[in-house]
C-alpha cells in the first residue's frame, strides 16, 4: 500500500491538465477583478471603432 502512494505521487502523468485548469482559474480571478477596467477600455476601443468608419 505504502508503494502505491509513493507511485501515485510521483506519477506526473495529470499534471498538465492540473496546470491548464489553475491557469483558467488565475485567469477568470483576474476577470472578475478588473471586470470594471476591461469593460471602460472595449467601451472606448468599439466608440473609436464606431467613430472613425463613419468617415470612411
Amino acid at each position: 500500500m505504502k508503494a502505491f502512494f509513493k507511485n501515485f505521487w510521483e506519477d506526473q502523468s495529470g499534471m498538465g491538465v492540473v496546470e491548464v485548469i489553475l491557469i483558467i482559474v488565475v485567469l477568470i480571478g483576474l476577470v472578475i477583478i478588473f471586470k470594471t477596467q476591461i469593460t471602460e477600455v472595449v467601451n472606448d476601443i468599439f466608440e473609436k471603432i464606431v467613430s472613425q468608419s463613419s468617415s470612411v
